[in-house]
Formats: structure tokens, C-alpha cells, sequence
């Protein structure tokens, strides 16, 4: 099939079946995108990072909040967001609002698992003597940071009130915030879908300090990133194309598909680029969905540990191994030295390869002496995939493990910066 004949057809299959529903939940605040921090300069955006209390809007976003801000890279500039992970599950994504006089940010707010979503618009302010005056960037003793506003619901223009005031230091015990399919799966209405590069570039708003995300091959041998078996409209426009992703080639799916949220299936050389070149992610874990030989995944891993060292970043790209296929895989490399590995399976199966991560699924039941065995080993254990909001508090106040896969990375953000 030449290229010309490709395109011919997915423009038609574009106009004729290509239609998706209309999003469910549209965010309702075009970003900027702007470079630069603005008025919020380091010094500013280390000391707005923190626990708040809410008073004003705590009957909508909990009695207690996490304020954090992140950035992403677009070529040598940089981009800053601040966001806020709430009590009762959902998050802020803001960015800072230049034209103001003030310290100043704008953007949405939404809660997980349904449609709730709104605009929102915050001033940065100090609280002196039982006085609130404008942030000018210096804190005094006694001083406290008051962050307030107003948010709305959907795009209405918003008029209630939050107030939020700076309580504690977030938590600094190092522990992994880890996406699934880096960012979320599609059906919770993100607005980048998963394992593409846009969720990857997002993932930081979202909470997270690493990802997850799934490696399959084209038909022509290329590793891109794909989750489910099939072709399917949970993870795809309607095209007319259906049947294992591993059947069509590259230049196929590169042309006629597109994932629920209008991207292109990115190769897995693509994300990594991205995660080098635009995020701050420290992790990557490469979920192994196929099964043939390992070689050129690991050549891959190695070039992007290599990018990744030469631009001064501290990266981890791990090789996930859920199966004993993928055991079988790891095996069989001819040259397994400096090759990092993640292994789900038993503890017997991770200490005979040698893994210096096992990661077993939370589901298994109390495995506390396993855990504790493998950590006096010197190995970091993760837990995957937890997603229910209360087993994620319970299990990070445990303090067992070193980080948790969840589809709700601004959750395991939220109970993890919060706890005392």
C-alpha cells in the first residue's frame, strides 16, 4: 500500500467515520503555553509549594490542599504550572497569569471519575498582623501566605470564593509518583490521552515523578507505545480498522490512526525524546507487551539513559517484566550488563535475574515481610496499580514502599505531600 493511497484513504475514512462524540468534559481555559515563570520567580515558587488549609470553597475541594508547582521544557525555554491536589480527589492545573500586577495564576480545576470541571483564578498575598497585602516575594516572621480567588463550574465565568492559607512544608521523604500509562487511562476524561506524547508532557501536572508506559511492535518492527490487545474506541478515533496493533505497520497506523483525543501513536523512541527533552519525570518504566526479542528495546533504553546523562538530568528507564515470557525475554539477551529491570513477578524470580526494583500488585494480600526483605536487600519496591483513594492513604502511611502506580497520580501526590 504506497503513501499516496494511505493518505487518500484516511482523509476519507476522516470524513466519513472519523467522528467522535463530543468530549465529555471539555477543559474550559485555553493555556498560554507561555516561557518563563513571570513575576513568580524561583525563590516565590519554593515558598508558595505547600500544605494548605481551606476555608472559603472547603465545602468543594476538602478542608485541606497540596500546592506544587512544576515545569516542562520546549527547547530551551521553560514553562511553569502550578498545581493543586485536593482532599477530595481531583486537581488544579494552572499557569502563571503575566499580564496581572500582581502574582497571579489562571486555569481550571476538575475532579476525577466524572464531569465536574471549572475555571479558576488565584492571587498570590501575605498575611501580616491579621493584614493581607499583595506577595512581593519576602516572607517576614510571623508572615503567612494567603492564595485566593475565585473559582466557577464548567466554562461559566467563576464568582465564589476559595481562599486557601499556607499551613506546613510539603513532605520531603523521597517517594516515586508513578502514572499509568503515563498520565491516566482515557476513559477519566483527561484531556491528553494515554501513552501519548501530550499526557507525558502533562504527567507533572498530574502529580507524577515518573511513568509507566506500554511497549508493542508494528507489524515493520517499530516499538511504539500502545496498551490494549486491539484496535478499540476506548483508546482510539473511529476508523473503520480493527484487529491486533502488532498487524498493521508503522506508516498505517502513523496515517490512519489516531488516538480519542486526535494524537498519533507515538513510537517509543518519541516519548523517551520527550520525557529527555521536556519533562522533569525522574522514571520511566517500560511495560513489556510483546513478545520477541528484547535487543532493540534495550538498545533504546540505553540511547536515552545516554541522552539523559548528557544533558545533566537523573533518569531511571527500567525494563518492566509482568510475565514469565518476559522473564524468558531478559534471558535471553546476549549482553544484560547495565540494563535496569523492574520485575513483577515473586521475590525468588526477581533475586534470581537480579532486579534492583520488584514491584508486586497490591492486590496480593499483606506481603509485608516480602517487602521488607527485598529493601534490606537494597532493592526499591514499588506497588501497582492502586487507585482507590484510601487504600492509596493507607499504604503510603505504611511508609513500606518507595512508590505507587496509580491512574490518579494527583491522589498518591495528594496523600504523599500531606502527610506529617
Amino acid at each position: 500500500m504506497n503513501t499516496r493511497y494511505l493518505v487518500l484513504v484516511g482523509l476519507l475514512v476522516t470524513l466519513l467515520m472519523g467522528c467522535r462524540k463530543e468530549y465529555e468534559a471539555p477543559v474550559p481555559y485555553n493555556f498560554s503555553n507561555l516561557t518563563g515563570s513571570g513575576k513568580f520567580s524561583t525563590a516565590i515558587r519554593q515558598s508558595i509549594n505547600g500544605v494548605y488549609t481551606v476555608t472559603d470553597g472547603s465545602d468543594k475541594f476538602g478542608a485541606q490542599v497540596v500546592l506544587r508547582w512544576t515545569y516542562t521544557h520546549t527547547g530551551a525555554d521553560t514553562s511553569h504550572h502550578l498545581s493543586v491536589f485536593t482532599s477530595n480527589v481531583g486537581y488544579f492545573d494552572m499557569e502563571p497569569q503575566p499580564q496581572t500586577g500582581g502574582l497571579a495564576v489562571g486555569g481550571y480545576w476538575r475532579r476525577l471519575q466524572d464531569t465536574e470541571i471549572g475555571l479558576v483564578q488565584l492571587t498570590v498575598n501575605v498575611r501580616r498582623s491579621g493584614a493581607v497585602s499583595p506577595f512581593t516575594g519576602r516572607l517576614s516572621t510571623g508572615d503567612t501566605l494567603v492564595v485566593s480567588g475565585v473559582y466557577g463550574d464548567g466554562d461559566v465565568t467563576p464568582t465564589k470564593r476559595l481562599t486557601m492559607t499556607y499551613a506546613r512544608p510539603l513532605n520531603a521523604r523521597p517517594f516515586s509518583v508513578l502514572a499509568h500509562r503515563s498520565g491516566g487511562r482515557t476513559s477519566d476524561l483527561l484531556p491528553a490521552s494515554e501513552n501519548s506524547v501530550e499526557i507525558i508532557k502533562m504527567a507533572s501536572r498530574l502529580g507524577a515523578t515518573g511513568i509507566e508506559i506500554d511497549v508493542r511492535y508494528t507489524k515493520d518492527g517499530v516499538p511504539i507505545l500502545y496498551h490494549d490487545n486491539t484496535l478499540n474506541l476506548r483508546l482510539i478515533q473511529k476508523n473503520g480498522l480493527a484487529g491486533p496493533i502488532e498487524e498493521y505497520t508503522y506508516q498505517q497506523l502513523n496515517t490512519l490512526v489516531r488516538l480519542v483525543n486526535g494524537e498519533r501513536i507515538p513510537t517509543l523512541e518519541e516519548a523517551l525524546q520527550t520525557v529527555v527533552d521536556n519533562t522533569d519525570l525522574s522514571f520511566v518504566w517500560l511495560d513489556t507487551k510483546y513478545v520477541r526479542s528484547m535487543t532493540q528495546v534495550q538498545s533504546i533504553q540505553r540511547t536515552y539513559l545516554q541522552r539523559a546523562k548528557a544533558a545533566g538530568r537523573s533518569l531511571q528507564i527500567v525494563i518492566g517484566l509482568p510475565s514469565d515470557d518476559a522473564v524468558s525475554l531478559y534471558r535471553d539477551l546476549p549482553e544484560k550488563s547495565n540494563t535496569p529491570v523492574l520485575c513483577e513477578l515473586d521475590t525468588s524470580i526477581t533475586r534470581s535475574i537480579n532486579a534492583n526494583i520488584w514491584a508486586p500488585r497490591w492486590t496480593l494480600g499483606d506481603q509485608t515481610a516480602e517487602v521488607n526483605a527485598m529493601k534490606a536487600e537494597g532493592r526499591t519496591v514499588f506497588v501497582w496499580t492502586l487507585d482507590e483513594p484510601q487504600f492509596i492513604r493507607e499504604f503510603i502511611d505504611q511508609t513500606r514502599f518507595d512508590g505507587i502506580l496509580s491512574n490518579y497520580a494527583c491522589v498518591v501526590a495528594y496523600y504523599h505531600y500531606s502527610q506529617q
